[in-house]
């Protein structure tokens, strides 16, 4: 496949320099051939903060290196930084400079900046060490959104057909099969948006920051679907954006439905086309 059909297959959210064609050989059963392959793209992002003052001028600051899929890098920059609390508004931001592999977030002092944010953001990773009480209550003290009712009423048979709306939007996974994907759909099933990563957190930044530009946060009527497990980091980023359903296709851990009751949301997983399990929140789904 060259370079132009390769565009024309990828979705408008994607790059054509999200996707790699390399040579390999394939081996099946007893038949050796060479065939062309596609990989997802995977670099580093650094994403820096400067923030305008009188005195001093400016403060900059590295907030984080991530691995990404070259792709939606703004939205991914403002989503980690919304849902880590250190940008809540979309008028802190004076502007964004992108350089290769690098973009530096402009803030303005229009709204207080809890710088304290940047130094203790590393609390959502799985394998931080810190109890799982201590990282809720950081959660609730870092989420600025409201805590808005929902009108959120699912029945339970539409919920299994939302991972095949989801495939048939992924056309880089399609050819890559290395690919995370965070959708967010309204309560009818009609897809919202999509963004894709080689990290399903990254995935979901990109979502979040999408939303965060659009002004659409809280996003508490809509359904959020992952294509991979449900870490407390996503469940924690969903929170973050006022996400009250969250789908997805491979497990929860036990944090992550922890967090998921503190904060009211639906949580199911191993959703796919037949079955799926409802872990909290079931008051959204209409069983009957």
């Amino acid at each position: 496949m060259n370079n132009s059909k390769l565009s024309l297959t990828l979705p408008l959210h994607m790059k054509k320099n999200s996707i790699n064609q390399i040579q390999i050989i394939k081996i099946e059963d007893s038949k050796v051939t060479k065939k062309e392959d596609f990989l997802a793209v995977e670099e580093p992002l650094e994403i820096s903060i400067s923030v305008i003052e009188k005195d001093p001028p400016i403060l900059c600051k590295n907030i984080s290196i991530t691995m990404r899929t070259p792709s939606n890098d703004r939205d991914l920059a403002l989503g980690f930084l919304f849902t880590e609390g250190i940008i809540y508004n979309h008028k802190q931001i004076d502007d964004i400079h992108f350089a290769e592999n690098n973009i530096n977030i402009f803030l303005n002092t229009s709204e207080p900046i809890d710088l304290s944010q940047i130094e203790r953001h590393s609390y959502v990773s799985s394998s931080c060490g810190i109890c799982g009480k201590a990282s809720i209550d950081a959660i609730r003290t870092t989420c600025r959104l409201e805590n808005e009712e929902d009108s959120i009423k699912i029945d339970k048979d539409l919920i299994k057909q939302f991972p095949t709306l989801l495939n048939k939007q992924q056309a880089v996974f399609e050819s890559t099969g290395g690919l995370h994907a965070a959708a967010l759909f309204s309560t009818q099933g009609e897809l919202i948006n999509l963004r894709e990563d080689v990290g399903r957190h990254n995935a979901l930044d990109k979502l979040i920051g999408w939303a965060f530009q659009k002004d659409l946060l809280p996003a508490n009527d809509t359904l959020l679907l992952l294509s991979g497990r449900a870490s407390f980091e996503l469940i924690q980023k969903a929170a973050m954006a006022g996400i009250k359903f969250v789908m997805a296709v491979g497990a929860p851990s036990s944090l992550a439905v922890e967090l998921a009751k503190e904060f009211d949301i639906t949580l199911i997983g191993f959703l796919n086309g037949s079955r799926y399990n409802i872990y909290c929140g079931e008051k959204r789904i209409i069983l009957e």
